[in-house]
């Protein structure tokens, strides 16, 4: 099989009045959920799970086995048995550290071929693939299929290396353009990186993270806060088949575009509605915390419980305020007496307690994972 050569872009055979219904409909939900962020109190603290949760399902499309509870336990100090699942973990963790280190980039510059090689670095750092060329486009031709496949046998084969430096520009170039709706052009840029495939590994998730950080470039979400790999992964077949056909058949791009902007449309709803259902909780705990413990620790505890809703008693910390070890211990069991909280290994020794706040990370997997 031949490396494909990409259309350059911007696109000239776009139909845009058959689209015109659905980017009306994507934009307003964008919209919405970007009103319901704007509503969200440190959104970086009460949405934390959920971007955890991003970073779950993005690497589990690139075959990933660990779970939202997985990477939680880890990171209050449960180490997993065997090392694939950690080195699962690692990736997921990367993912969000990747995440958060190009919105506090963004804030400073704008997006550039530079910040991709320093997240591709981020994401592929002590994990399985990191001596690929770790910050680095590739210099030798990759090809997709299944594991061991050669590349005659291949699903698809992307550019020739030799050739990126080209297709790599005018990618950055329409990526900063001014085009007639911003989504449809979110949609290709999306396609375009996965089709040029400039990394040895670790495309797939990078194309993910591109999401967010284009919808705040542009301004239409005042944080990058946007979650589209479940809709990616509920559809993966579709979406594995439609990039496959772009630019090889008639109205690819046109079905390509249709599809993405559905997805769009419907997680921005389904974001906006578990992001509300956060904050209700949050309120309602807010409440009852604060009526159980009587104290004025309850809201900055209750924040750290929010952010971590897994976790170890000797991690939560009140910077600026004084509040000894055993009063800490008497508000937690205070709390599992109240309903709030579960222990998930009871502490013994040097060993301290994991709690775990059940409600909010049920409502984040939307069934109920922990009791």
């Amino acid at each position: 099989m031949e490396p494909f050569t990409p259309q350059m872009l911007p696109l000239a055979e776009i139909a845009w009045e058959p689209l015109i219904p659905l980017i009306g409909k994507a934009n307003r939900s964008i919209a919405q959920y970007d009103g319901v962020l704007y509503g969200v109190p440190n959104p970086e603290v009460l949405l934390s799970p959920l971007t955890t949760q991003e970073a779950v399902l993005s690497s589990k499309i690139e075959g990933t086995q660990a779970t939202l509870g997985e990477v939680l336990k880890f990171e209050a100090g449960e180490r997993p048995n065997q090392e694939s699942k950690r080195l699962d973990i690692q990736e997921i963790l990367n993912y969000r550290h990747a995440l958060r280190a190009a919105e506090s980039e963004l804030r400073v510059r704008p997006f550039s071929l530079n910040l991709l090689l320093n997240l591709h670095e981020v994401l592929l750092d002590s994990v399985r693939g990191r001596n690929m060329g770790r910050g680095r486009f590739r210099t030798t031709q990759n090809w997709i299929g299944a594991q061991g496949t050669p590349i005659e046998e291949a699903y698809f084969v992307p550019p020739k290396p030799t050739l990126l430096p080209e297709f790599l520009d005018n990618w950055e170039r329409y990526y900063h353009s001014d085009r007639p709706d911003e989504l449809v052009q979110l949609a290709i840029v999306h396609a375009q990186f996965e089709i040029i495939h400039p990394f040895s590994d670790g495309n797939g998730r990078l194309g993910r993270i591109l999401i967010p950080l284009f919808l705040y470039e542009k301004k239409l979400l005042h944080r990058p806060l946007f979650y589209l790999s479940a809709w990616i992964e509920e559809n993966r077949d579709t979406y594995v088949g439609l990039l496959r056909a772009l630019g090889k058949y008639e109205n690819s791009w046109d079905r390509w575009i249709e599809f993405f902007l559905t997805g769009v449309n419907e997680q921005a709803r389904k974001n906006a509605d578990k992001a509300k259902a956060i904050m209700d909780l949050y309120e309602r705990m807010k409440q009852k915390v604060i009526g159980i413990t009587r104290s004025q620790f309850a809201v900055p505890l209750l924040d750290q419980i929010f952010e971590h809703p897994l976790f170890q008693t000797t991690h939560l910390r009140f910077p600026g305020m004084s509040i000894s070890r055993p009063s800490i211990a008497n508000l937690l069991t205070a709390l599992k007496q109240g309903g709030v909280l579960t222990v998930m290994r009871q502490g013994a020794g040097r060993r301290p307690t994991v709690y775990v706040f059940s409600e909010l990370l049920n409502l984040c997997e939307g069934e109920e994972i922990f009791s």
